[in-house]
């Protein structure tokens, strides 16, 4: 079904969209090439919410050799008015005579109306060439539009046996510098970065991306049931950043809303913050990847309840023992049947430490 070129073209279209990995949120990273007998005729990438998409880009750069060319374009074309007009009819307007999408778009608005268009107008379309890999770029964008939800990774530094800090709570720094700095990658690419209320108190972390050149900072998210956070926190510099609680507490919301933070609350039962509901919560406010960067504690309620999509551990070449914390708290198993499984999606050296990326099955 599709050609050797076809591959080629769309591999080019998701590097691209690749550009815009840490600025296009929420929208998702997209990217497109104009192809006229056998010659890329205009490449573009969207870059920001507001800005162009890819399409407009690349037919801007092609201009009137984009007339019976074919536009390959790494997600399906928009067909509504949203922040800007639909690329629909700037591709029919520009006289493309074949489009190439790596997949449907996901998003209710758009899923199969942008390719149904272009097909009523006479143009040819074909779905589907190198899906996986347009899928995984925008992985958290397709989790907010079909569960609800944004896609979670828990990031987690520990020795190689599973350390994550000493008893008394110190962890500056198991890994290495280069681990660190491949870290804040990962922030930057995220909509939000969540922590918990003990983490603030005990590390009093910034949580900012700062060794990646990025013109966004993640939302700051704050787990915090009682409303534990100092005002003088180092997360709650800058303003706008998200407390979670499970009680109002007048006196504490306004001493965090007089440092420009926002909260909301959102208890179970167990006066705990109801995790799905926050998550509900960010994809309601349009967050696509979470970026969690917690204690033990709250990653063990994390995975216990099934909120955590992926893991990103990365592990230092040392031994820290027994008595030091582990990575996850979770309950003590009585059988391995009972134990979560992963399923390893890439494995490597940075700088000194192993980088592991692996999902819950």
């Amino acid at each position: 079904m599709f050609s050797a070129d076809d591959h080629r073209y769309m591999a080019r279209a998701l590097e691209l969209a690749e550009r815009g990995l840490y600025t296009t949120t929420p929208n998702p990273r997209v990217g497109c090439v104009v192809v006229r007998e056998g010659i890329v005729a205009g490449e573009g990438w969207h870059e920001r919410a507001g800005a162009p998409h890819a399409e407009v880009n690349a037919l801007s750069a092609a201009g009137g050799r984009a007339r019976g060319a074919t536009a390959y374009v790494s997600l399906e074309p928009c067909a509504h008015q949203g922040r800007t007009a639909p690329c629909v009819r700037a591709l029919l307007e520009a006289g493309v005579a074949r489009v190439v999408a790596a997949m449907q778009d996901p998003n209710p608005l758009v899923s199969g109306k942008g390719l149904d268009e272009l097909k009523r107008a006479g143009v040819a379309v074909a779905v589907g060439v190198m899906e996986e890999a347009a899928r995984e770029l925008n992985i958290g964008f397709v989790s907010r539009m079909t569960r609800g939800r944004p896609w979670v990774r828990m990031k987690v530094a520990a020795s190689l046996d599973g350390r994550t800090a000493l008893s008394s709570g110190a962890s500056r720094w198991i890994t290495g510098e280069a681990a660190r700095r491949d870290g804040h990658h990962w922030r930057a690419r995220a909509c939000a970065v969540l922590t918990g209320g003990g983490t603030v108190r005990e590390d009093d972390p910034q949580l900012t991306v700062r060794d990646v050149p990025t013109s966004r900072q993640p939302l700051r998210v704050v787990v915090d049931s009682k409303l534990e956070t100092p005002p003088g926190a180092k997360i709650l510099a800058g303003g706008g950043t998200l407390v979670a609680a499970a009680q109002k507490d007048a006196a504490k919301i306004a001493a965090l809303e007089a440092q420009g933070a926002e909260v909301v609350v959102i208890p179970n039962r167990a006066g705990k913050v109801e995790l799905p509901d926050l998550f509900r919560e960010l994809a309601r406010r349009e967050v696509n990847e979470v970026h969690v960067e917690a204690g033990f504690r709250l990653n063990g309620s994390l995975v216990r309840e099934g909120q955590v999509d992926e893991a990103l551990v990365y592990l230092a070449p040392a031994f820290i023992g027994d008595n030091a914390l582990g990575m996850v708290d979770l309950p003590e198993l009585r059988e391995l049947s009972g134990r979560r499984e992963l399923a390893i999606r890439d494995l490597r050296m940075v700088g000194p430490d192993i980088r592991v990326i692996a999902r819950f099955k």
